[in-house]
C-alpha cells in the first residue's frame, strides 16, 4: 500500500475506543494458548478499553501513533519513552487490522516508533517484548534488525494468574540504536 493512502497521526483520547478494539481483535487472534480462552472470549475489551482510556487521557512519556486509511483505523504503535535504563524505550504495542498484515502497515509503524524514540527520549536504544509462540512477529522483528537478547516468564493480563495457560514464555527483542529503525 502506498504511503499516501496512508495517514499516521498521534492518538488522542478519542481514539481510546477504536485502539482497544484492535488491541482486543489482535489478543484474541494471536495469544491464544498464553493468554486464558475465558479471559480472551471474555470481556477482553471492556478491559482494553480502560487501559487505553487511561493511557491516552495522560500520555506522559509516551506516544501512541496511529495508521489510518479511508475506512478507519489500519495500526497502531505505542512506545513508553525511557522504559529501562539498560535497554531504553519500550515498544508496548503493535497491531495492525488482521486482514492488513503484510502490507508495510507495521514497518511503517516501527519507523514512526523508531523516529518518535529518536526525538523524544534520552537515549536510542528500543526494545519490546513478544510472546514466544508469536513466531511470525518474531520473524518480522527480526527483519527490521532486532536481535533477541532475553526470554522471560509473560507477566498474567491484569496480575491475574487465571488468565494464564501453563506458564508461557515472552522474547524481548533489542536494537541499540532507533534510527536503524527510521532507515
Amino acid at each position: 500500500m502506498p504511503d499516501d493512502e496512508l495517514t499516521f497521526r498521534p492518538a488522542g483520547p478519542g481514539d481510546a475506543d477504536a485502539v482497544a478494539l484492535l488491541h482486543a481483535d489482535s489478543w484474541r487472534r494471536h495469544y491464544r494458548g498464553a493468554y486464558s480462552d475465558l479471559y480472551l472470549d471474555g470481556d477482553v475489551v471492556a478491559d482494553r478499553k480502560t487501559v487505553w482510556s487511561a493511557r491516552l487521557a495522560a500520555p506522559a512519556s509516551a506516544a501512541t501513533i496511529l495508521a489510518e486509511d479511508e475506512t478507519g483505523l489500519a495500526g497502531f504503535v505505542h512506545v513508553v519513552f525511557d522504559d529501562d535504563e539498560k535497554w531504553g524505550s519500550l515498544v508496548d504495542n503493535l497491531h495492525v487490522v488482521a486482514d492488513r498484515h503484510r502490507t508495510g502497515i507495521g514497518r511503517r509503524l516501527m519507523c514512526r516508533a523508531g523516529s518518535a524514540v529518536v526525538e523524544h527520549a534520552t537515549g536510542n536504544a528500543v526494545y519490546l517484548w513478544v510472546q514466544e509462540q508469536n513466531v511470525r512477529a518474531q520473524a518480522f522483528y527480526r527483519a527490521l534488525g532486532g536481535i533477541q537478547v532475553e526470554k522471560a516468564a509473560i507477566e498474567p493480563p491484569r496480575g491475574k494468574p487465571e488468565w494464564l495457560v501453563g506458564a508461557p514464555n515472552k522474547f524481548r527483542i533489542a536494537w541499540p540504536d532507533a534510527a536503524a529503525l527510521v532507515g
